[in-house]
């Protein structure tokens, strides 16, 4: 059996379409006024879509979460492909999620990297890097990330970034002390071992020694001055700043309009990659 087969088997299992559909909205049914809506748009490169997300509200008990996240593969979609089928099914079934949530969420970071590595032979040798957040009875927000997929939240009518983007520059101290070192050719961006361009990532065993999978993680509560939140893979902010984003949204009041304005506007300012986006509103 290949791995597309295994992943498909997978997929089904966990009670997920075997093809994902490109653009899609939801919202709570406890809190109907928070409304989500996601698109993608399939980059100019020759391979299959890198790019999965996680798009969804879920029912635990009297709680309401809101499951959000961008996955955005390298090397291959498999591994963003097994994220998004595992990633919040091992936070969630953390016994320490409820009490210590940040603490929880690294650990399933942690667990679900080992995962991939462990099968390799099925997932490949490629990555992923990777945006969370979970949304608790809409009133608590907890982002993680490895990467650099970002979130962004528009706050009294201002852009703050929630996520870190993690680049080979940055952490070029950390990568040369496990033994690893940075590229940095002109023209180029730095790269871990003259490779992969963010020094944060699941997956990539051939550079695991030298690649960390811990992640950033934030917590915020959300109030009356929270309008929404932007998650998005680097497709998107490779062309476009955090407050060129918002600011380019305000005004669209359905969230699946405003991903799908968020890629559109991405493809016409020339992104060559692979494009995925979720808006989240909450007033």
């Amino acid at each position: 059996m290949t791995a597309r087969e295994i992943l498909h088997k997978m997929k089904v299992k966990a009670g997920f379409s075997s093809v994902p559909p490109d653009t899609g909205k939801g919202k709570g049914k406890m809190l109907k006024h928070i409304t989500h809506g996601f698109n993608l748009v399939k980059g100019k490169a020759s391979h299959p879509m890198e790019d999965y997300l996680v798009s969804q509200f879920k029912q635990m008990d009297d709680k309401e979460l809101g499951l959000f996240a961008i996955f955005d593969g390298h090397m291959g979609h498999d591994v963003a492909n097994y994220l998004q089928l595992h990633l919040f099914e091992n936070i969630l079934k953390d016994p320490g999620f409820w009490t210590e949530p940040e603490n929880a969420i690294r650990r399933a970071y942690d667990k679900t990297d080992g995962e991939i590595l462990e099968k390799v032979p099925v997932l490949g040798k490629g990555g992923s890097t990777a945006v969370t957040a979970i949304l608790i009875n809409g009133q608590k927000l907890i982002v993680a990330n490895v990467g650099d997929s970002r979130a962004v939240i528009c706050k009294n009518g201002e852009a703050k970034q929630l996520s870190v983007d993690h680049d080979p520059g940055t952490e070029k101290r950390e990568i040369e002390r496990r033994g690893g070192f940075v590229s940095n050719i002109p023209g180029d961006v730095p790269r871990v071992d003259g490779q992969l361009a963010v020094a944060r990532a699941f997956g990539d065993k051939s550079l695991k020694l030298h690649l960390s999978s811990e992640p950033y993680v934030d917590e915020m509560k959300i109030d009356d001055t929270t309008e929404f939140m932007i998650l998005a893979s680097d497709g998107l902010w490779k062309v476009m700043s955090n407050e060129e984003a918002v600011d380019s949204i305000k005004h669209i009041k359905d969230a699946q309009s405003a991903a799908k304005h968020l890629t559109e506007a991405a493809v016409t300012r020339k992104s060559k990659d692979d494009i995925s986006c979720i808006v989240v509103r909450f007033q």
